[in-house]
């Protein structure tokens, strides 16, 4: 696997535990002072200690200044696309442009089923995602009127709007051959999380994509490829994974982005949020800035003599 050459982005994964929403807000707000370009927040509707994802991901776009932030990812069964697409488009406008859009095609079936939702088969959730896609965008044209006609989802003339204020990435959060070809074909990004998809399994996922980009006629290299990654950056010796030292951080994320492909990284972390948020963003991202720079000029110099 190479470096695609992609602009680096860091951000950081926030839990919406529903007691927790002061110190939520002062996060972000950390968050967006030390610079990082993203908040991402999980959307699990039937889960009884979260608040809604959308309602709080409109707080924290109003208290911020800066940074970015997206449902990571939204709960597309639970979230009508059309409807979603309304919502993305608003706080985008309402935010000065500062709204991206995961998507998952849905988990947990039993819990969706409890609150309403749908119960799809595998290929049933990959094939709604991608109708998704098609309405969402169609949401988001220049359009008078929109028709779509599919298998799970419809358009019968909307008047699509408001545009966003800036053109959207769609970003797909899912790791099954049939997921990936979508990533290809259809995405702006692909967010896989480490607990589930370790480094080893990266190159040959990210083949995939890059096979199915290719086969309409896409370069891979204009996919985004996020990362949820999640450790404790600690004083001493490294316990494994990414529980270690600046040093281990700064070389891990160096490799996952020269080696692996990976070009943004969501970081979570349990414990003590506000010190780890400020040596991720004083300490690793700027060394892992510098030596990604370092090798693309390197690589860009023995290209090009």
């Amino acid at each position: 696997m190479t470096d695609y050459g992609r602009p680096l982005e860091f951000g950081s994964f926030l839990i919406p535990n529903a007691a927790d929403y002061p110190r939520l807000v002062e996060l972000a707000r950390l968050i967006d002072d030390l610079g990082l370009d993203l908040i991402g927040i999980q959307d699990h509707p039937y889960q009884r200690r979260f608040l809604d994802t959308w309602t709080l991901l409109t707080a924290i776009a109003m208290q911020t200044t800066r940074v970015r932030v997206f449902p990571d990812v939204a709960n597309l069964p639970l979230r009508p696309p059309a409807v979603l697409a309304k919502a993305a488009a608003s706080l985008d406008l309402m935010s000065g442009g500062r709204v991206e859009l995961g998507l998952g095609a849905g988990g947990f079936w039993e819990a969706i089923a409890a609150i309403g939702g749908p119960t799809r088969q595998p290929r049933e959730a990959v094939a709604a995602l991608e109708e998704a896609i098609a309405v969402i965008r169609l949401m988001w044209s220049d359009q008078r009127a929109a028709y779509f006609d599919g298998r799970f989802y419809a358009l019968h003339g909307v008047h699509p709007g408001p545009a966003p204020k800036h053109p959207i990435g769609i970003w797909i959060g899912g790791t099954g051959p049939k997921m990936l070809d979508l990533t290809g074909r259809l995405a702006n990004g692909w967010i896989p999380s480490y607990s589930y998809v370790p480094p080893e399994k990266l190159p040959a996922m990210q083949q995939r994509i890059d096979e199915a980009a290719i086969s309409v006629g896409r370069d891979p290299s204009t996919i985004q490829r996020l990362y949820n990654i999640s450790g404790h950056i600690t004083g001493g010796s490294s316990s494994g994974g990414l529980d270690g030292p600046v040093d281990r951080w700064v070389d891990e994320l160096t490799k996952l982005t020269i080696e692996y492909g990976m070009d943004s990284y969501i970081f979570a972390t349990a414990d003590s949020p506000e010190s780890q948020l400020q040596r991720f963003a004083l300490e690793v991202i700027p060394q892992v800035r510098e030596n990604v720079a370092r090798h693309r000029l390197s690589s860009q110099k023995s290209t090009t003599s």
